[in-house]
């Protein structure tokens, strides 16, 4: 299958059924699909920064970025979690996750969006341009490792020296012990 089959597009008011469904079977448990749920429901969401892949009328990938807060001394600043991004198993390794991801960050960029986090597999997120949080001393209090939190610098100095990141509630819970959450585990592509 040509990589042309494949249209991203912004999530529709129909489509939150299939997005379940892949989330589910990217995961194998609903806690992506409950975290993109309440997400949805939340005042961090901005619908134009939920993404699907569609193939043939057909939600085979989803993505969502989602309101964040980077503390400072002075002030906080907004920026963006990616969380979560799910392909369904019968078309992982297709490069349907690389595509929405580099659509997600094509529209957090149109927007000027100061940049985009997010809690995975370094060595996929690296393709993009993603860093350790390291790199601008950032911290956060998720109970995950740190070199696992990296940034995307979308606008220059968009990332201060030494912020907090502050999480929505939702992702706070998400990525709480026994929650169920397999973004560390199991990233599909």
């Amino acid at each position: 299958m040509a990589m042309t089959d494949i249209i991203i597009r912004q999530e529709s008011d129909t489509d939150a059924a299939a997005i379940n469904v892949v989330n589910i079977s990217a995961f194998e448990g609903e806690a992506e699909a409950t975290l993109v749920t309440a997400l949805r429901q939340s005042r961090d969401f901005i619908p134009e920064l939920s993404l699907v892949a569609d193939i043939d009328g057909r939600v085979v990938g989803h993505i969502l970025l989602s309101r964040i807060h980077l503390q400072y001394p002075e002030k906080d600043v907004a920026v963006l979690a990616l969380a979560p991004m799910a392909v369904v198993p019968s078309q992982s390794h297709r490069g349907i996750g690389s595509a929405l991801v580099r659509a997600a960050i094509a529209k957090a960029s149109q927007r000027e969006e100061r940049a985009i986090l997010v809690i995975g597999r370094p060595l996929f997120y690296a393709k993009f341009d993603f860093t350790g949080i390291s790199n601008w001393k950032l911290r956060h209090s998720l109970p995950v490792p740190t070199e696992a939190v990296q940034a995307l610098e979308l606008l220059k100095d968009g990332i201060e020296q030494g912020g907090i990141i502050n999480y929505s509630p939702p992702l706070i819970q998400f990525f709480q012990p026994g929650s169920g959450a397999g973004l560390l585990t199991r990233h599909p592509e």
